[in-house]
């Protein structure tokens, strides 16, 4: 019978992940600016501390904590020589037929819809920002996994953006007009 003693509390769930992504380099701001790049053509007044915001809130989601979780340890597991062979060379080297790490990020995608999605591939494809810089640590860490799960985040917060815009659109104002404070 289960008790539910053993349930974790969002919150710390929520803090291991953000100071798992930041032991491993990556920022929020590192993944805003990715999310930024991908919508500022599409919203007028848009600035970074909303894309943030839009990441802070995605890393609330327990599916998106849960693939970073598993996918950081994997890749320190796989940095302390702590896999069993032949999975240890094959997440080491990042092998191109390896695809779980695009899996469980794409996984995580899903949560927000199309739009994640094809955001997701477009980063999986042509690796931008931090993500480049994950992808291309050679002989400094093994981020296998971490690239993939960065770009899962930055489609997620996208997405979130892009629904929030339609939400804007239906009240007939920008995002410029939705914040006072951007207003001249």
């Amino acid at each position: 019978m289960f008790t539910g003693r053993n349930i974790v509390h969002s919150d710390v769930v929520t803090k291991a992940t953000k100071e798992a992504l930041i032991r491993r380099g990556v920022t929020m701001e590192d993944i805003a600016k990715i999310v930024y790049e991908m919508q500022v053509p599409y919203n007028e007044g848009l600035d970074l501390a909303e894309c943030v915001d839009s990441v802070e809130k995605v890393l609330r989601k327990r599916e998106l904590q849960h693939a970073l979780l598993v996918g950081i340890e994997l890749d320190e597991l796989a940095e302390q020589g702590k896999l069993s062979a032949p999975l240890q060379q094959i997440v080491e080297s990042d092998e191109g037929l390896f695809g779980v790490d695009e899996t469980i990020a794409l996984g995580a995608v899903f949560t927000y819809g199309s739009i994640a999605v094809t955001t997701f591939g477009h980063l999986d494809k042509n690796k931008i920002g931090i993500i480049n810089e994950l992808d291309t640590k050679k002989g400094n860490g093994v981020h296998t996994f971490l690239d993939d799960l960065v770009a899962s985040v930055a489609s997620c917060a996208a997405s979130r953006l892009a629904h929030r815009k339609r939400d804007l659109d239906e009240a007939g104002i920008t995002y410029l007009d939705a914040d006072p404070k951007k207003q001249k």
